[in-house]
């Protein structure tokens, strides 16, 4: 009884820290939402209240009204979508070599990936810029996905490491006993069982490519029809005054799909990131 009552106040103290952690992280978001339907009157004020009586769509419509953005809003689809689906298969059987077979150099390989996970982005976008500005990419969306799957894929193989190995030797050994091929076991058996720490991978792919601006803005320079949504944000920076209202509904609408693609794996995620199969 007494470790009891000694426990309920730590528990306690714990769960009023969660909720003021959860407070302090979605404020941010509940300010760009209510700043998206605040009137231009009530944004500019220089006494601004968390809540508004007089919401509108006013923002929201300049937003739809801009240029093309619909446009922009397919490029980052295909983009994302793109990097997702290659770098989850590639760092799949990246994952799996070198974790089933033994080659030379194979350690250097793996710590060449924690390398390049330390290199920030900031300090490739040039040699970036000039690579594909000599292979004929710039403007178009191949300059923007073939950076993110560089990017993405240590980090993904590094995960998925972890789930190829946690897989029992033997499953593997049974397979083959039972007449299965090499192609067969990788595609019908490990894939399955690896598929959650992909699905995390994937979310972390996900958001990458669509909040993306410094490769948007590089390598995307005269054909605007071939850019994503976080440079339609730049519409609405203008010289004189901000149009805070319309970049506050462009980031509402940019973080919806976010929150499509979280909710649609969320189940696989939180299995992924709890840990793969053991024997």
């Amino acid at each position: 009884m007494s470790a009891l009552r000694i426990q309920r106040p730590w528990r306690l103290a714990a769960e009023v820290s969660a909720v003021v952690i959860a407070v302090i992280v979605a404020f941010p978001l509940y300010w760009m939402v209510l700043s998206a339907f605040k009137p231009a009157g009530e944004i500019q004020s220089t006494n601004p209240k968390p809540w508004t009586f007089s919401p509108t769509l006013d923002s929201f419509r300049r937003v739809f009204e801009q240029q093309e953005f619909g446009r922009y809003f397919l490029n980052s689809i295909l983009v994302a979508g793109a990097v997702v689906i290659a770098s989850a298969l590639i760092a799949f059987l990246a994952a799996t070599a070198v974790t089933r077979f033994k080659f030379k150099f194979r350690t250097t390989l793996l710590i060449m990936f924690l390398v390049a996970q330390m290199v920030p982005i900031e300090a490739l976008a040039i040699p970036l810029f000039f690579l594909m500005r000599d292979t004929g990419q710039l403007n178009t969306l191949w300059a923007l996905i073939l950076p993110h799957i560089a990017f993405t894929l240590p980090f993904a193989i590094w995960m998925l490491r972890g789930f190829v190995k946690a897989v029992p030797e033997a499953l593997e050994e049974a397979a083959y006993i039972d007449g299965a091929s090499r192609t067969r076991f990788l595609w019908q058996i490990l894939f399955p069982l690896v598929f959650p720490g992909l699905v995390a991978t994937s979310v972390f792919s996900f958001i990458h490519t669509w909040n993306d601006f410094l490769f948007a803005k590089s390598f995307i320079i005269s054909d605007t029809s071939q850019s994503t949504l976080p440079m339609a944000l730049l519409v609405f920076f203008k010289p004189d005054e901000q149009d805070w209202g319309g970049i506050m509904a462009g980031s509402t609408i940019m973080t919806i799909p976010v929150l499509i693609f979280f909710v649609l794996v969320q189940r696989r995620l939180v299995s992924g990131l709890g840990g793969a199969v053991k024997d």
